[in-house]
Parts: structure tokens; C-alpha cells; sequence
């Protein structure tokens, strides 16, 4: 199981061995304009090849062969990052423990108010939108570092660590004026209008 970097339109999976449950569900979140795509075990959703990026799932805990936390589990493991929201015809605390620690956006007990599960969804996919365009962003910003010299690479480098132009000048044996030549291009390629914005850029991509 992947996650899709193209898909844009949001979508919750329900993963549910209850065939009312999974309709009543379904018909909920058509009602309220989402997008829904159900499974009638966790085995049906794991042979599922690709996840859209901007999605959530929401989870029953007790289910025959793979109950949720178990699915969940395997998500983690199989490096599958979506938020969860459980949903659980038992009051079980300990469970509902495990899977908030484990990172569940919420818990809640059938049976819910179809407002709280619906605010639970728009909290999950506000979530992981702005998870999706950090990574776009930083994409961006990796590609656009590619593009510079290894000499302007070298100097934004320097910049970055708080060092002065004479000091960059003397440590790679060029003139001042040379420095802010790669400087001035650096940035000019980068979009970056700022040695504060610069520093940013140079911890966000870790290099």
C-alpha cells in the first residue's frame, strides 16, 4: 500500500465489518459532499494499492482476524501515514488509549452524533492537508536548490551558519565582491528575499 502524490480531491475510507454500518456511513459523508470508499474488512483495505494523498480513515476497533489497532499497527509499519478516527460499539478505555498514543485523531463510541464524527473528519483532513503542502513546498524548494552551483550550494551554506562575507571570502581563497556575486545569484534562484528566509531554507532542507 502507497500513498498517491497526484490526487487532490479528499477522501475518507471506512473500514467497517458491518454492512449497515459501512452504508449508513457512506451515505453521511456523501450527504455532507465528501468523497468515500468503503471496506468490509482490514484485509480488503490493505490490498488497496494507493491512498490519495488528502484522506483519512475511519476505523472500527473489533473486528474478526485484524481488529483495528492491529490494522493500525500495520500501517505504522508498513510506513502508511493517515489520520485514524476509531469508531467502537464498547466503551473500552485502555483501547482508546492505546490508539490516541499511537496517534488516532479521535475515539468515539457507537452510537455518535453524526456531527462529531463529521468534525473529527474535517479535523483529520485539515491535518494532513497541511502535511501534504509542506511536502509540496519543500519539494519546491529542494528542486530549486538543485538548481544552484556547487560553489553558490557552498556559500548559501555559510550564510546559513552566520558567517560574514569577508569570512566566506577567506575561507574559500575569492574575493569579497566574488561572494556576493554567488550570493545575489543563490538567491535570485531560490526566490528568497532574506538571509533570515535563506537560514530557513537551509534547516528545512537539512543539508
Amino acid at each position: 500500500m502507497t500513498t498517491s502524490l497526484t490526487s487532490e480531491t479528499p477522501i475518507v475510507y471506512v473500514v467497517d465489518d458491518d454492512a449497515s454500518v459501512r452504508e449508513s456511513l457512506s451515505s453521511l459523508m456523501r450527504s455532507a459532499g465528501m468523497a468515500v470508499e468503503v471496506f468490509a474488512s482490514p484485509f480488503d483495505f490493505l490490498a488497496k494499492e494507493k491512498l490519495g494523498d488528502l484522506s483519512c480513515l475511519v476505523l472500527d476497533v473489533r473486528m474478526p482476524s485484524l481488529d483495528g489497532l492491529a490494522l493500525q499497527q500495520r500501517m505504522t509499519t508498513l510506513g502508511v501515514e493517515i489520520p485514524i478516527i476509531f469508531i467502537t460499539g464498547h466503551g473500552d478505555v485502555p483501547v482508546a488509549v492505546r490508539a490516541m498514543k499511537a496517534g488516532a485523531i479521535d475515539f468515539l463510541n457507537k452510537p455518535f452524533d453524526d456531527t462529531d464524527l463529521l468534525d473529527a473528519i474535517a479535523v483529520a483532513l485539515l491535518r494532513v492537508s497541511s502535511t501534504v503542502n509542506e511536502r509540496t513546498e519543500l519539494a519546491s524548494l529542494r528542486q530549486r536548490f538543485d538548481t544552484l552551483t556547487p560553489r553558490e550550494k557552498q556559500i548559501m551554506r555559510a550564510v546559513a551558519q552566520g558567517k560574514q562575507n569577508k569570512a566566506i571570502a577567506y575561507d574559500l581563497t575569492v574575493t569579497e565582491s566574488t561572494v556576493k556575486v554567488h550570493k545575489h545569484n543563490a538567491m535570485a534562484k531560490m526566490n528568497l528575499r532574506s538571509i533570515a528566509e535563506l537560514t530557513l531554507a537551509i534547516q528545512r532542507l537539512k543539508t
